[in-house]
């Protein structure tokens, strides 16, 4: 199931949490420090990576001192002006797959490419590739979209459709 919520990714109460992150595993927006800083520095100390990532990859790693056991970093982009439609599919496709590996319940994730994309832009590219995981596998069993506005859940709630449980 999906569910549309306005909250805050740092505080919500999930098995993972999706991150979006640039190739580095840096936050792509300044508004994603707040994640950072609620998680800890052993969190942070986890973000650190040798090489650059790939577009559309998405790596596990726990989730320091947030309410939730793991976080789920997705590379959306080289930067926030890198960001496209394409590279959010592939990302939210590589995190739901890591989802399913690691068996999670319940994932939320943020409105992935906000900032650079607009809330119908980044809905259309997640609500379609949730959709698909969830009719083709068990895990997660639910989906948390966690965004930040009434009028964001609106326009995401649209795109999910009413009465639509998946």
């Amino acid at each position: 199931m999906i569910h549309v919520v306005v909250g805050d990714l740092a505080s919500v109460v999930a098995d993972a949490v999706v991150r979006p992150a640039n190739t580095r595993l840096e936050p792509i927006t300044p508004a994603l420090r707040r994640l950072e800083e609620a998680a800890g520095p052993r969190f942070q100390e986890q973000c650190r990576v040798q090489w650059e990532l790939g577009v559309g990859a998405a790596v596990v790693t726990r989730a320091g001192d947030l309410p939730t056991e793991f976080v789920i970093h997705a590379v959306i982009g080289t930067g926030q002006d890198a960001v496209t439609a394409d590279g959010v599919r592939r990302a939210v496709a590589a995190a739901l797959w890591q989802s399913a590996q690691w068996q999670i319940e319940t994932l939320a994730f943020p409105a992935l490419g906000q900032g650079p994309l607009s809330a119908q832009e980044s809905a259309d590219a997640i609500v379609p590739s949730i959709r698909e995981h969830l009719r083709n596998e068990d895990h997660p069993a639910t989906v948390l979209i966690v965004v930040n506005s009434d009028a964001e859940r609106d326009v995401f709630q649209a795109r999910i459709g009413p009465g639509d449980p998946l």
